[in-house]
C-alpha cells in the first residue's frame, strides 16, 4: 500500500470567474510529509479536496493510493453512534488482515508443497504478510489505546455516543481514527485545531512515523517544523506555486532567499527600463557626426550620414525591441513586509508605566495580584482556554471591569486586536473603511496596499463580503497604520499565513510602544523575546 505515491497533475480548480488553483502539479512519495502553505483563499483546502477525490477539477488529474483517508470528510457514524464504533472501524483492516494471515496459515499447513494451488496461497500470504507489517497490524489494538490517550481522549468511555461529545473531541476522534488505520495516503486539513501542546506534539511524532504519504495543510509553524519533509507555498510568486525541500525553517532560510533575488531582479529590471527609454528617446539618435562636412568632402560625408542613419535606426528599433519585451514580461514589485511605523508613536510614550493592575478579580473569568506594563513593555500572556487571556486584555483596554484597582496613563493610547472581528459598517469598501478611520492624510502616507494585509482586488470589496480572515487583517491594518502606545493583540496570528506570521513577529520586536499579546501559537510562544505572564485560572502572581 504504502509504496504507492500521490500524483497530481496540471490541477485547475474555478470557482465562478476566480481561478483559484492553475496548473498545480507534484509528486508525493511515500515517507514525504508535504505541508501546504500560504493565505487563506489560496486553495490549501481546495487542493486537498481534490487529492482527496471529494471535489472534481476542472482541468487536470489525480493519482491515488488504493487506501486513503482524509481528515475533512464526514465521519460515516450518526450522533448514535458510540466512541467504540469509530475505534472498531479503524480496526477493522488490521484485524481482517490478521484473520486472513491466520486463514492462510492454516491453509498452507494443510497444503503440500507440490500442490498446484500452494504458489498462489504463498503469493497471497506474502502480499498480506505485507500489509500487516506496512500497517503494523500486530500493533493495532495497543496503537488504538496510546492514541486516544495521546490526542486527550484517554478518558473518554468507548459507550459514549458522538452526540454527547464535543465538536473538539468529535474532530479529535476523527484524527485518532486516521492514525490508527495508518492509511496509505493521509490528507489532514489544519490538523492542530483543538490540539492543546501536548497532543500536537503527540500528532508530529505519530506523522514522523507513518511510511507513507501525508500532505497537511496548517498554519501551525511548530507542526510543519517538526513534521514535514517538504513544503509547497500556494502564496503569488514569480514562478507560482513552489516546492522547498525541507521543514518550515529550512523554507524561512530559503524564502528570505528568493525574497531578496526577486527584489534584485526586479531592481535590475527596473534600472534596464530606464536606460532603454532613454536610449529609444535619446541615446540612440546620438551620433558622433556633429561636425559640418567640408566643400571638399561633401559626398563622403553623405556616404557615412547615411550609414550612420542605418546605425541609428538599428540601434533604436534594437531598444524598442528589447524594451517592450521587456515592459511585457517584467517581474511585478515584491509586496512589501508588515511594517509598524515609529513615526505614529506618541510624544510622550518613551518611559513610565502605561498600566497598573492590583488585586484584580473579574468573577469566574480572572484573578491577578499585581500587573505593571511600562512603555515599551513586550509582554506575552500564555494559559489553556478559559485561563483569562482575553480577559485580561479586555480589562487592560479599559472594556471590561472588575475589583481591584486598574490604573491608565492619562491620555493613553490603546488599540486592540479582538479574535472576533466587527466593522460597524459592513457595505462599505475595506479601502473607504481605512480610509475614514485613519484620516485621508493617514490613509495616503501609508497607504492600505502597501501593507500586504489584503490582496488588491479585496481592497475594493465590501467588507461584509471578506472572510474573517480578512478581516482581522484589515483591522491589523488599522493598527499598523497608526500604531498606538499600547497595543493588545489576542491571538493575532490567528487567520494569518505563516510568512505573514513571521513578519508579524519581527514587526513587533521593533515598533514603537507597548505591546501585549494573548496566544496560543507554539511557534510565536518558543521563541518570544520579552516577558511571560502565565494564568491558570487561579489567582496568578505578577510576571
Amino acid at each position: 500500500m504504502s509504496r504507492h505515491p500521490l500524483i497530481a497533475q496540471d490541477l485547475v480548480r474555478t470557482f465562478g470567474a476566480r481561478r483559484v488553483l492553475d496548473g498545480v502539479s507534484f509528486v508525493a512519495a511515500p515517507g514525504h510529509r508535504i505541508g501546504l502553505i500560504g493565505e487563506n483563499g489560496t486553495g490549501k483546502s481546495t487542493l486537498l479536496r481534490l487529492l482527496a477525490g471529494v471535489d472534481e477539477p476542472d482541468g487536470g488529474s489525480v493519482v491515488r493510493p488504493p487506501d486513503l483517508g482524509y481528515l475533512h470528510q464526514e465521519m460515516p457514524f450518526d450522533l448514535a453512534a458510540t466512541v467504540r464504533d469509530v475505534v472498531d472501524d479503524a480496526l477493522r483492516e488490521a484485524r481482517a488482515v490478521l484473520a486472513g494471515l491466520d486463514r492462510l496459515t492454516a491453509a498452507l499447513s494443510a497444503t503440500p508443497e507440490t500442490d498446484a494451488g500452494y504458489p498462489a496461497l504463498l503469493a497471497e500470504y506474502g502480499e498480506l504478510l505485507d500489509r500487516a507489517q506496512e500497517t503494523e497490524a500486530w500493533d493495532a489494538d495497543r496503537r488504538a489505546g496510546m492514541t486516544l490517550a495521546g490526542l486527550g481522549l484517554g478518558d473518554l468511555a468507548y459507550e459514549r455516543t458522538l452526540g454527547s461529545i464535543s465538536g473538539g473531541q468529535r474532530g479529535r476522534l476523527a484524527l485518532a481514527a486516521l492514525l490508527i488505520r495508518r492509511p496509505a495516503a493521509l490528507l489532514l486539513d489544519e490538523p492542530t485545531n483543538h490540539l492543546d501542546d501536548a497532543a500536537a506534539g503527540f500528532l508530529e511524532e505519530q506523522l514522523r512515523g507513518l511510511p507513507g504519504v501525508v500532505v497537511l495543510a496548517s498554519h501551525d509553524r511548530t507542526l510543519l517544523d517538526a513534521a514535514c519533509t517538504d513544503l509547497i507555498d500556494l502564496d503569488p510568486a514569480v514562478d507560482g506555486p513552489t516546492r522547498y525541500g525541507g521543514n518550515y525553517t529550512d523554507y524561512q532560510a530559503e524564502k528570505r532567499a528568493e525574497r531578496e533575488r526577486w527584489q534584485r531582479r526586479f531592481a535590475e529590471e527596473q534600472e534596464e527600463l530606464g536606460e532603454l527609454r532613454h536610449s529609444v528617446a535619446v541615446t540612440a539618435h546620438q551620433v558622433g557626426y556633429a561636425r559640418p562636412p567640408k566643400d571638399k568632402n561633401k559626398m563622403s560625408y553623405g556616404m557615412i550620414g547615411n550609414r550612420v542613419e542605418q546605425q541609428v535606426s538599428r540601434r533604436v528599433r534594437n531598444a524598442t525591441r528589447r524594451l517592450h519585451e521587456l515592459e511585457r514580461d517584467q517581474v511585478r514589485k515584491p509586496p512589501e513586509p508588515l511594517r509598524f511605523r515609529a513615526s505614529a508613536l506618541a510624544s510622550d510614550g518613551g518611559e513610565g508605566l502605561l498600566v497598573s493592575v492590583r488585586d484584580l478579580c473579574v468573577p469566574g473569568r480572572l484573578r491577578l495580584d499585581r500587573l505593571d506594563v511600562p512603555a515599551s513593555d513586550r509582554l506575552l500572556v500564555t494559559g489553556p482556554n478559559g485561563a483569562g487571556k482575553s480577559t485580561l486584555l479586555a480589562v487592560l483596554a479599559g472594556t471590561l471591569h472588575g475589583t481591584g484597582e486598574v490604573r491608565r496613563r492619562r491620555g493613553l493610547r490603546v488599540g486592540v486586536l479582538t479574535q472576533d472581528t466587527a466593522f460597524d459598517r459592513p457595505d462599505r469598501t475595506a479601502h473607504d473603511t481605512y480610509e475614514l478611520a485613519l484620516g485621508l492624510e493617514r490613509a495616503e502616507s501609508v497607504p492600505l496596499r502597501s501593507l500586504g494585509l489584503l490582496a488588491p482586488r479585496d481592497i475594493a470589496r465590501p467588507v461584509g463580503e471578506l472572510s474573517v480572515g480578512q478581516r482581522r487583517r484589515l483591522a491589523l491594518a488599522l493598527l499598523v497604520a497608526d500604531p498606538p502606545e499600547l497595543l493588545l493583540l489576542d491571538e493575532p496570528t490567528n487567520h494569518l499565513s505563516p510568512r505573514l506570521a513571521d513578519e508579524l513577529e519581527e514587526a513587533l520586536g521593533t515598533g514603537p510602544g507597548a505591546v501585549v499579546i494573548a496566544s496560543h501559537d507554539r511557534w510565536l510562544r518558543a521563541r518570544w523575546p520579552g516577558r511571560e505572564l502565565a494564568l491558570t485560572g487561579a489567582a496568578s502572581p505578577a510576571p
